[in-house]
């Protein structure tokens, strides 16, 4: 308590006052009535001043406060000096700075929940429309066999895709909530990658690619298995997609006590530079991606691999191929 600058003041005043008084008394004890009497208004008048500008303090206090609680983050009651009410003044100003914080995060939130709302409302738009022109067609009388059973394929097509994307935009909403919790088993890199490449073997069979393994079988890392091999389905199958017929990928895994290493390779028509910076970007397309590509495949992969402590990097030049290289550290310091 006697650290409170306000507090020692008073106490010296009042310890003067009562010494002069006391004095007083001593050298003039027959108005030793009048000095106790005129003692005692000028303490209870200190004390009245001392508390006057006490609540005038919290007063203002209280001001600044409907302020932040307004929306006003700009004020700065900052009191480096010591006792209780500079103590108080910093807390504040600590809490303001955290609540423009998070005023501010909450600004970005919206933001970008708008920005996601528009780029699915954009990327669903498509395949309904798609779905409508083709169900209109269905409905009308003559229609020959041979296009009955296309444009109900092509529905079943552009299904799937929407399937495919509210599955995509599922995980990576749980992601970004934290509600998912990435297991630390031991995986074996070449059942992973067995395991990855399985639902693309008919894709390159038909296109005719030819796939080379490089690695020990005893390469291994800590991680989720199956989170693991989504990432790495969704960029090999990038990397089928913008390989042309009788093109080769080539996966090359290693291990060092620092990390797991896992580069995928591919002799497609690469990416272009000016969208190199923002291929793992949601919704992002480059110039030369397909039709069909809805910019979100990268980006789940690179969400799943950075959530367990890895990284990914891409190299690529138009006309020679892409190459990711993804990195599994085994301690995060």
């Amino acid at each position: 308590m006697l650290r409170n600058r306000e507090l020692k003041w008073l106490l010296l005043v009042m310890v003067m006052i009562s010494v002069v008084a006391g004095w007083g008394v001593i050298i003039l004890p027959a108005f030793s009535l009048y000095i106790v009497c005129f003692l005692a208004a000028l303490l209870i008048t200190v004390t009245f001043l001392f508390t006057h500008w006490r609540y005038e303090e919290i007063r203002k206090l209280s001001g600044y406060l409907r302020k932040i609680s307004g929306g006003d983050f700009s004020l700065d009651v900052r009191d480096n000096k010591e006792g209780e009410l500079s103590i108080l003044k910093n807390d504040i100003y600590k809490v303001t700075l955290m609540l423009s914080e998070q005023s501010s995060g909450l600004k970005r939130d919206k933001s970008k929940l708008t920005e996601a709302i528009s780029d699915i409302s954009h990327q669903l738009k498509t395949p309904v429309t798609s779905m409508m022109v083709m169900a209109d067609l269905l409905q009308r009388q003559g229609l020959s066999e041979e296009k009955r059973v296309e444009f109900t394929k092509n529905i079943s097509l552009q299904l799937e895709r929407i399937e495919w994307l509210v599955s995509a935009l599922l995980k990576l909403s749980k992601m970004d909530a934290g509600s998912i919790l990435f297991k630390r088993d031991t995986i074996i890199v070449k059942d992973l990658i067995h395991q990855s490449i399985e639902p693309l073997l008919i894709p390159m069979d038909i296109k005719q690619q030819s796939l080379i393994l490089n690695g020990d079988v005893n390469v291994t890392y800590d991680g989720d298995f199956n989170w693991s091999s989504e990432a790495l389905i969704n960029i090999i199958k990038n990397c089928v997609e913008h390989t042309p017929e009788g093109g080769k990928l080539t996966i090359t895994f290693s291990e060092n006590p620092l990390f797991t290493q896992i580069i995928i390779q591919d002799t497609g028509k690469g990416i272009a530079k000016a969208d190199l910076p923002y291929i793992f970007k949601r919704f992002y397309k480059g110039k030369n991606a397909s039709e069909e590509s809805v910019g979100i495949g990268l980006a789940l992969a690179e969400k799943i691999i950075t959530s367990q402590h890895g990284s990914i990097e891409v190299k690529s030049q138009e006309g020679k191929g892409t190459e990711f290289t993804i990195k599994f550290y085994k301690q995060v310091i």
